[in-house]
């Protein structure tokens, strides 16, 4: 197929997705990642690039949005005196040693074993988001010494696992233990920023042993980053004006279903093809 008809065909599929993404991370706070990645997956398999390597390119092409979504989430949330600093410097090293490690770990894995563990986290997401609740708590004060050192790099690997940023993990653990919620939403999007950077950076140095579509460098397909971003930044504000006129709480539970859906999806494609 002419390089030129894949490129419309792709530019085509992808507006649609980000404008999705775009919509949803503005209504229900969520990262894009974790739509992106399955939208990516269905997209470029449909394309015809379904190789024992799709997967990571799925991952690092959504990484890649997040690097930009995060540092703009962050300014804006900064403006408004939300994001709590010292959790972020306090968490960063470690949520960077999980998230290169993260990545050094998804280069080496084959698709299929990337799709059953994004499906498994997906699922945990899903569930929490469908029946967790605002009031629980573990503790009143965000851990420290050993159990920052285990749970920092935990938080960016499995981030980096499943191609998201630092909201879908960040959030609930920030709030588990006692971090206000709209603190603890601002303040993971600067998890988001340090786990994507280096992860990035990795993937861009990735061998893909695959055909992958026009203008990919590693991993990191740039005509989706592209147009996802342009999508995502121009359809985010739809997302939030909705959220003001409705009440969020039973669309995250919607949502949590449909991510459960979606990852026992993915694993049945990664089981039975």
């Amino acid at each position: 197929m002419p390089e030129t008809v894949l490129l419309l065909q792709m530019t085509l599929l992808l507006l649609g997705i980000g404008a999705f993404a775009g919509v949803l991370a503005g209504l229900l706070g969520v990262g894009g990642g974790i739509v992106l990645v399955p939208a990516f997956f269905y997209a470029f398999q449909t394309l015809g690039y379904d190789g024992p390597q799709l997967m990571q390119m799925c991952l690092a092409t959504s990484l890649a949005t997040i690097i930009v979504t995060s540092v703009r989430s962050v300014h804006s949330h900064n403006k408004k005196g939300a994001v709590d600093w010292n959790i972020l410097r306090t968490w960063a090293p470690g949520i960077v040693v999980g998230a290169v490690i993260g990545m050094l770990v998804v280069a080496q894995l084959r698709s299929v074993t990337l799709q059953i563990i994004f499906g498994v986290l997906a699922l945990i997401v899903g569930l929490y988001m469908t029946f967790g609740r605002a009031d629980w708590r573990l503790a009143d004060a965000m851990p420290r010494g050993p159990l920052r050192m285990v749970l920092s790099p935990l938080l960016g690997f499995m981030s980096v696992l499943m191609g998201i940023g630092g909201g879908s993990f960040g959030v609930p653990v920030m709030t588990l233990f006692d971090t206000p919620i709209h603190r603890a939403v601002a303040t993971a999007a600067g998890f988001g920023v340090v786990i994507a950077v280096p992860a990035v950076v990795g993937f861009l140095f990735v061998d893909m042993a695959m055909a992958v579509p026009p203008l990919t460098i590693g991993a990191v397909n740039l005509v989706a980053f592209g147009i996802i971003i342009a999508m995502t930044l121009f359809t985010a504000p739809w997302g939030v004006k909705l959220a003001h006129a409705m009440d969020p709480k039973p669309l995250k539970r919607a949502f949590g279903v449909f991510l459960v859906l979606l990852a026992l999806n993915m694993m049945r494609k990664a089981f039975f093809g």
